[in-house]
């Protein structure tokens, strides 16, 4: 079963995760045709902390890229 956060936006911009075994795969509901990213459960364990420690903390409301 694919999960979308309830974060994803009306006009389709959804990210979506699905745990098949051991990986976790990750698709952009927008190019279903795209195959996924897929992660082992360490990275994806690695990646999931990080972002709940702030990591990837980007300010996504500017217009400008975060390095300029």
């Amino acid at each position: 079963m694919k999960l979308t956060s309830s974060y994803s936006t009306q006009q389709g911009a959804c990210v979506q995760v699905e745990q098949v075994g051991d990986e976790f795969h990750v698709t952009d509901s927008k190019h279903p045709d795209r195959g996924p990213h897929i992660y082992t459960r360490t990275e994806w364990r690695a990646f999931l902390n990080g972002a709940k420690n702030g990591e990837f903390d980007f300010d996504v409301y500017q217009d400008t890229p975060a390095n300029s």
